[in-house]
Order: C-alpha cells, then sequence, then structure tokens
C-alpha cells in the first residue's frame, strides 16, 4: 500500500531512495473516476523502476484544466484511491497546472506519460534528461478514459431516472 505525501516529505523520500540506489519513476495526471486503463497505466509505469511517485492534480488545477464540471471525484478520494493500488508507492498532490515543480522538486530517474503525448512536449522532459533521467511514453488501453465513462454514466441515467 502506497502512501499521500507533502511535497516536502515527497523530497525528503526521494533523497532517502536515491542514496539507497533505487530507480524512482515519476508519472501524473487528474486521475478522475479510475479506470482500467490507469491501473494497467500505472502498473506499466511502476514496472520501469522500483518505486513509483504519482503527482496527482489537485481539485483547482483539474478545474482549469478540464472545466468547472470537473473532478468529479474530490483530490482526497482520488488520493486514497491512487495511494491504495499495488503499484503505487507514494502519491504527490499538486496545485499548478503542470508537474513540472514536483519534477524539479523529485528529479526522477524516469518520467511517464501517456503515449497521447508527444515525448517534446512532455512537461519536464528537459529537466528530467539533463539530469540524467529518461523520459518514456505509455501506449494507453484502448476505449478506456474517464470521458468514456463518464459518456456512459449520461448515457444510461435516464434507465435510472423512470
Amino acid at each position: 500500500m502506497g502512501e499521500v505525501l507533502s511535497l516536502e516529505k515527497a523530497v525528503s523520500r526521494r533523497e532517502s531512495l536515491r542514496n539507497a540506489g533505487k530507480k524512482v519513476v515519476f508519472t501524473n495526471g487528474t486521475f478522475d473516476i479510475l479506470h482500467r486503463g490507469h491501473v494497467e497505466y500505472l502498473i506499466k509505469a511502476r514496472g520501469m523502476g522500483d518505486v513509483l511517485f504519482v503527482g496527482l492534480n489537485s481539485d483547482d488545477s483539474v478545474r482549469s484544466l478540464k472545466g468547472n464540471g470537473r473532478p468529479i471525484m474530490n483530490q482526497e478520494d482520488r488520493a486514497f484511491l491512487l495511494a491504495n493500488l499495488v503499484c503505487v508507492d507514494y502519491v504527490v498532490t499538486f496545485i499548478e497546472e503542470t508537474p513540472l515543480n514536483l519534477i524539479q522538486s523529485l528529479l526522477p530517474d524516469v518520467l511517464v506519460k501517456g503515449a497521447d503525448w508527444s515525448v517534446d512536449n512532455i512537461v519536464g522532459k528537459d529537466v528530467v534528461e539533463q539530469y540524467g533521467g529518461e523520459v518514456v511514453t505509455i501506449e494507453l488501453t484502448p476505449g478506456r478514459s474517464s470521458s468514456s465513462v463518464i459518456e456512459t454514466i449520461l448515457k444510461r441515467a435516464t434507465y435510472f431516472q423512470k
């Protein structure tokens, strides 16, 4: 089981892991309405190192990126769910629109994003590569997304209104 950490505790934990020679992987996202695609993605990310840190967009950050209707689930619930996945070691919530500050603070050995991102557009790429780390993209599970879950719920909502 993982742990939800403040930025300060995450930086301290990262330093301990570095001293122990552990390979640290970092990814980030909103993870709003956790689904199979998220879990498969996180399992693959975790397989790229010894420890997985997940940067989680705060509620305000999600709202600024996706609009006033999001997030569906609040940041405490999203962090709890992520931290309780076997593949996730640490969750750190960030308030900015991007995880750049978090990446600069943690300096992961591997930065992972979904293959829907061009490597050149991945936030923190330059920081990680300058530090000697690598940037990797992972293929996403087809047909699995929070948006498709929301669409399904809305389509089926009329069934429950009868």
